[in-house]
C-alpha cells in the first residue's frame, strides 16, 4: 500500500486476481498462527476492497474454536460488512467449488441468493 492509500498490484496479483484464482481465507486461524495480528488488521479487507475472489473458511475448527458464524461475525464487525458482503463470499465459494458448473450456478441462483434476499428484506 501507497502513502497515499493507493494500492498497486505486482505481477502475481494481478494474476490471481484477473484469473478469478480463489484465495481461501481463515482470519481467526492467521491471527492464532500470528500471519496478521488481528482480525481488523488482517488483509481480507483489503482483498475484499481489491475485488480478489476470496472466500471465508474457518481453517482448523477443533483447534480455533471457530465456526463459520464467528468468521462472518469478526469480518462484518472488523470492516463493517454486512449481509451482502457475506453473500458475495458465499456465491464466492460456490464459484469456486469443484461441483459441476451448472449445479453450482442452480445453487447460486435458487439457493443462496434467494437466501440472502430473504435475510435482507427482513
Amino acid at each position: 500500500m501507497n502513502d497515499d492509500g493507493s494500492v498497486e498490484l505486482g505481477r502475481l496479483a494481478s494474476y490471481v486476481r484477473d484469473r478469478r484464482i480463489p484465495l481461501e481465507v481463515c482470519p481467526t486461524s492467521n491471527v492464532h498462527t500470528g500471519a496478521a495480528a488481528s482480525i481488523a488488521e488482517h488483509p481480507i479487507g483489503l482483498l475484499s476492497d481489491l475485488s480478489f475472489r476470496i472466500t471465508m473458511n474457518t481453517d482448523n475448527r477443533l483447534m480455533s474454536n471457530v465456526s463459520m458464524t464467528d468468521e462472518f461475525e469478526k469480518s462484518c464487525e472488523a470492516f463493517q460488512w454486512d449481509l451482502s458482503d457475506m453473500q458475495w463470499l458465499t456465491v464466492n465459494a460456490m464459484k469456486s467449488s469443484f461441483w459441476p458448473f451448472q449445479e453450482r450456478l442452480d445453487l447460486i441462483n435458487n439457493v443462496i441468493k434467494p437466501g440472502y434476499a430473504q435475510l435482507m428484506n427482513r
